[in-house]
């Protein structure tokens, strides 16, 4: 018998201090070159979307490679490479932490959708609310004190 398998992730990560580096203008070139990592990971992009200071992304993830590993490649090769192409601000840096949610097949369309809607769904949301929104939909409990990383005055 073979294995087969279907492992869809909705992921979701923001910029460090959730600040709106992510422009209008290069989000079409960020969302493509994380794309072309998730692809050179074996994987699968079904739909990238955001807005200034928020990355979703929905993809069917290679089995042999872990979440966090992709996740941990994702970050660090597109934040190289927008300092390299000079695309956004030089202090541009991803947050720590990520959110991972397993997808079910019936539900990719209406994951898609949402993933596609962000600008419309941020007109009514913070980056902060939604993922606090998702976390608790998922069934996972936090501490908000825990959830960014607060930049430091002093």
């Amino acid at each position: 018998m073979g294995s087969f398998h279907q492992l869809t992730y909705h992921i979701v990560f923001g910029t460090k201090y959730r600040k709106p580096w992510i422009t209008a203008d290069s989000q079409p070139r960020l969302y493509e070159y994380i794309g072309g990592i998730i692809r050179g990971m074996k994987g699968h992009i079904i739909e990238v979307g955001g807005v200034a200071d928020h990355v979703h992304i929905l993809a069917n993830l290679s089995p042999t490679i872990a979440v966090s590993d992709a996740i941990r490649t994702i970050k660090a090769n597109s934040s190289k490479w927008i300092h390299d192409e000079k695309l956004l601000s030089a202090a541009f840096a991803w947050q720590k932490g990520y959110g991972a949610f397993s997808v079910s097949y019936s539900q990719v369309p209406k994951v898609q959708k949402y993933v596609q809607n962000q600008e419309a769904h941020h007109r009514k949301l913070s980056f902060a609310e939604e993922y606090m929104e998702l976390l608790t939909r998922h069934g996972i409990d936090f501490k908000r004190e825990f959830l960014f990383e607060d930049e430091f005055h002093g």
